[in-house]
This record gives structure tokens, C-alpha cells and sequence, in this order.
């Protein structure tokens, strides 16, 4: 158990929030949830956007999720820059490198171009010295050669407890607002769609260019009006997805979660931009930046940036 909230505080991604307030116009319901709409989706649903399947394509998204797998059908550059903070925020440990994958067929294999690190972010033996970098390195780096099927994925992974909590983590990145399975504490609070969590937040929908895409935006965020005891419950804080309006695939997705107990804390942000290359959804841009603390273990701090540049 104390392994997975090492392995979800020490890993999840973002940046800080931007979210452009906006003034509800008109207002909707999915499944006992209210949502807020701004002028311009108001007009959109007088002319046909239907809002409860929207939702519903958001609650049952997989496009994002795909787009990772997506990086193992394609040949990229990535920029890596890993840093680990020590109590007075200063660095104490750091990797900057440039990796480059070429695929042969659906086989690939990645060649560090180059590499600079600091303070003991290995091991004497060459090992990942922090969860951070471990997990960063599991995602989206490739040792030897690792071979997939047409739709990016790989052959089963051995079990284990390490594998498992890898599997939860994916379902809290990939399917965030789902309950998590086998996470009693943390996994049924971050299904904001379930209505004893959504009772919770405040939704919305508006509409947004971002990153030069016109876009539905789905964002939900925490009652500013909550009560302590509520608060308690809260594990995601704010979740927005920037949706194209032409095909809805997801051009963003920026989220913020955090938990304390008496035994554990996290707090961390992710960010994640996309971009398309050969009808391929992928990411281009991926930012985290957190804090865990579990027992036994000493609270790690860290932020990363991962910039993916497809041949």
C-alpha cells in the first residue's frame, strides 16, 4: 500500500493552473450533476451540441491514455530534465539528457545522445536513486529493444507488487475521475463522477483556444464554499481537459490532487500538452512538479519536464 502512494505522489504530472473564469449562462445536468455553461456553448446547444453526451465522451475518454502508447509506434528526440529538491527547495540531484528512439517496424530502441547529472541521482550500483526519476525513466525510457503490436502494446509485464502499483498508477493518470481498483483510501475518492464525490465540485463547460485549437473546455474544481470535514475527502483538487471541437480528441489536460493523513501526504500538479503526427495522437509536452512523504521513506520532492520531438 505505501508503495503505490509512493509510486502515484511520485509521478503524477503538472504545471499551475490557468483557468479563465468565466460567468455561468446557462446550466445543465448529467447524471444528477449540474454544470455550468459560458455564452458561447450556451449558443452551441441551441444549434445541436448535445452536453450530456459530451460529458459522457469525457467520463469514457481513452484518446489520451492512447497517445502515450502512441510514443512506442514513432521515432522521437526527447528532451529529459529530472530535477530532485532538497528541504530549502534547493536542487540536490538532477539528470539533463537528450534520448533519441528509432523504431525498426514496431520494435524500437533509444540512444542517449547526452547526459548530465548531478548529486546522487544513482546508486553506486547505477540504479534510480528516487521513485521520481525510476518512474519517469519506466514511461518514457527504453532499455535494449522492446517490440509492440499496431496498437502500442507490449507483452504482459511479470507480476508483483511493483507491476500492480504501476497498473494503478496508469488508472489514476489515464482515467482520471474513475475510481481506482484495489486503492481502498485514495481510489474511490478521485471518481468525481460518482455523485458521493461529484457533490464535491463545481463543473463547467466553455469554450477556449488553446494552444491555437478552438476547444470545449471540461473543468472541475473543488466548492470554494467546502467544509473542512468534505475538504478531507478531496483528492483531486482541479481537472481541465481541453477538447478539440472538430474531433474531441484531447489537445491538454492539466490537474492538480493532493491527500494528508496521518501516515502520508502528496501534493502534486501535472500538465500534459498534445500534439499529432501521422494521424497519431502524441504528447509533445508532459510537466510535473510534487511532494510525497510516506513512512519510513524520506519526502521527496521533485519536478520534471519531458518535450517530445517526433522525426
Amino acid at each position: 500500500m505505501q508503495k503505490f502512494f509512493v509510486v502515484v505522489t511520485g509521478f503524477l504530472i503538472t504545471g499551475l493552473l490557468h483557468f479563465h473564469n468565466t460567468y455561468a449562462q446557462d446550466t445543465a445536468r448529467y447524471k444528477g450533476m449540474t454544470v455550468n455553461l459560458d455564452e458561447v456553448v450556451v449558443n452551441a446547444k441551441r444549434i445541436g451540441f448535445d452536453v450530456n453526451s459530451f460529458i459522457k465522451r469525457v467520463e469514457e475518454d481513452t484518446t489520451f491514455y492512447r497517445a502515450f502508447k502512441n510514443l512506442r509506434l514513432l521515432g522521437f528526440t526527447a528532451d529529459n530534465d529530472i530535477r530532485i529538491y532538497d528541504k530549502d527547495k534547493q536542487v540536490k540531484a538532477s539528470l539533463k539528457s537528450e534520448t533519441h528512439q528509432t523504431m525498426n517496424g514496431l520494435c524500437r530502441t533509444m540512444q542517449v545522445i547526452n547526459e548530465k547529472v548531478t548529486g546522487d541521482f544513482y546508486t553506486s550500483k547505477g540504479d534510480y536513486n528516487y521513485y521520481t526519476a525510476e518512474l519517469y525513466a519506466g514511461l518514457f525510457f527504453t532499455k535494449g529493444t522492446a517490440c509492440v503490436d499496431a496498437n502500442g502494446n507490449g507483452p504482459e509485464q511479470g507480476g508483483g507488487s511493483m507491476q500492480r502499483h504501476k497498473a494503478q498508477l496508469k488508472q489514476l493518470i489515464f482515467n482520471p475521475g474513475k475510481p481506482v481498483r484495489g486503492v481502498p483510501i485514495v481510489g474511490p475518492k478521485v471518481a468525481i463522477f460518482n455523485p458521493e464525490v461529484m457533490r464535491f465540485y463545481d463543473f463547467s463547460i466553455t469554450a477556449e483556444n488553446y494552444l491555437g485549437v478552438s476547444c470545449y473546455v471540461f473543468a472541475a474544481q473543488v466548492k470554494k464554499d467546502l467544509g473542512r470535514i468534505d475538504r478531507g475527502d478531496v483528492v483531486i483538487n482541479e481537472l481541465v481537459t481541453y477538447f478539440n471541437k472538430d474531433n474531441f480528441e484531447i489537445v491538454g489536460r492539466k490537474y492538480s490532487l493532493s491527500y494528508k493523513t496521518l501516515l502520508f501526504d502528496f501534493n502534486v500538479r501535472m500538465n500534459v500538452e498534445m500534439t499529432k503526427k501521422n494521424d497519431l495522437l502524441i504528447p509533445a509536452l508532459v510537466t510535473y512538479d510534487g511532494t510525497w512523504d510516506v513512512p519510513f521513506k524520506k519526502r521527496e520532492t521533485a519536478a520534471f519536464i519531458a518535450r517530445f520531438h517526433v522525426n
